[in-house]
């Protein structure tokens, strides 16, 4: 592949996956097994953030100690899993990523979601064939993205960080993409109300159609 293409690093959850509402629907269930009161889509959009454990300070009012961490971790995994079953790709991924192959340039996916499960997901979903590569996240969940994309980087051939664009929708992308660095575009569907992302200072989109057109004129 040429070193003036454009790659693009897809994330997963709430990018290419429309699965906010699994995701609420988990946290919730993590926050009753320690008591804690649900939290509506609006108030997660405005208080997430990664590592994990703060993004629970934030609710808790102080981060929870090792005992509560492990409960809720365990609990958000579990209840995740039953909740994804119903939840579709995001409008228009299968289109965009064919599309994107079929124009002769790579695109790749990196997530935070462990990789054993990523893996036969993506693939249940039709869409694997797609990425020159599929990496999750390896080691505890809870973390940030930015040493995993710098492992996931290094390991796709020809493809240089100046012409990479991560599409996601969390600042932690913009964050791992500028550590490698690479350019990031932040899609308003995931994690992340609209003010916390364009905070970072990237592009921020309200489709993928619009992230992908963002991560051509990027790197044009």
């Amino acid at each position: 592949m040429g070193k003036h293409s454009t790659h693009l690093v897809w994330d997963w959850n709430g990018t290419l996956l429309d699965d906010i509402n699994a995701v609420i629907a988990a946290t919730n269930a993590a926050f009753e097994e320690i008591g804690l009161e649900p939290i509506t889509l609006e108030r997660y959009r405005e208080l997430y953030c990664v590592p994990i454990p703060r993004f629970y300070e934030r609710l808790m009012g102080r981060l929870p100690s090792d005992a509560e961490w492990e409960v809720m971790d365990e609990a958000f995994h579990r209840h995740y899993s039953e909740h994804r079953i119903g939840c579709g790709l995001t409008e228009g991924v299968e289109e965009l990523l064919r599309e994107w192959r079929l124009a002769g340039r790579s695109q790749s996916l990196l997530s935070m979601f462990g990789h054993e499960q990523l893996v036969p997901v993506v693939r249940g979903y039709g869409i694997e064939s797609h990425f020159i590569r599929v990496d999750g996240r390896t080691g505890p969940s809870g973390g940030t993205k930015a040493l995993h994309m710098e492992r996931h980087l290094a390991a796709l051939v020809g493809v240089a960080p100046d012409r990479t664009v991560v599409i996601g929708d969390a600042v932690d992308d913009a964050v791992a993409a500028a550590h490698v660095g690479a350019r990031a575009v932040l899609y308003t569907g995931g994690s992340h109300s609209r003010a916390s992302l364009e905070a970072v200072g990237v592009p921020v989109v309200d489709s993928l159609a619009e992230a992908v057109e963002e991560a051509v004129r990027l790197v044009a």
